[in-house]
């Protein structure tokens, strides 16, 4: 999906006016996809990305985690693998500054080292292929970040998948 509306306004229900009810009917938009199908079919484990601490607390849940767990709960399984969901295979390392006037060479620079594996996870992670779950791609700093993190420990291969994206710098 583009981050026009109606989607836009309904994103910022479910991130900031807590709404998580939301995730499922997202979750079943991207499931239409056939690709979101066989990403989450092939996939080993899913991982959404974390916020920090601070934005947890405020906010009250992970909008990433809980479009994550709506996808799992609605995905078919035809492959008969098991696909686990980690909440917690990253970690946000820091608060960075505010992201959206930034290029994205700037957000780039902005989320080096911000995401790590959770230390009691690489032992999940290592040969595995992640599929990374956000709800809003813009410059694809973020997941990237996230995915370095992942693969430095031992993913063999990490995919993403959005609910929307926006126009990149």
């Amino acid at each position: 999906m583009d981050y026009i509306y109606p989607w836009d306004g309904l994103i910022a229900r479910f991130k900031f006016r807590g709404e998580p009810g939301w995730a499922g009917p997202m979750a079943a938009l991207l499931l239409r996809n056939p690709e979101a199908v066989a990403l989450l079919q092939t996939c080993d484990l899913t991982v959404p990305v974390p916020l920090t601490p601070a934005r947890l607390a405020s906010r009250g849940y992970n909008q990433s985690w809980e479009l994550a767990k709506a996808l799992r709960r609605a995905a078919p399984n035809a492959s008969g693998r098991h696909n686990n969901t980690l909440p917690d295979a990253l970690v946000r390392l820091g608060e960075v500054p505010d992201q959206h006037s930034l290029t994205r060479e700037q957000r780039m620079r902005n989320l080096q080292g911000v995401f790590a594996a959770h230390p009691l996870r690489t032992a999940q992670l290592a040969g595995t292929h992640v599929l990374l779950v956000d709800d809003v791609t813009t410059t694809g700093a973020t997941l990237h970040s996230a995915a370095q993190a992942l693969l430095q420990a031992g993913a063999q291969h990490v995919s993403a998948l959005v609910f929307a994206r926006t126009a990149s710098d």
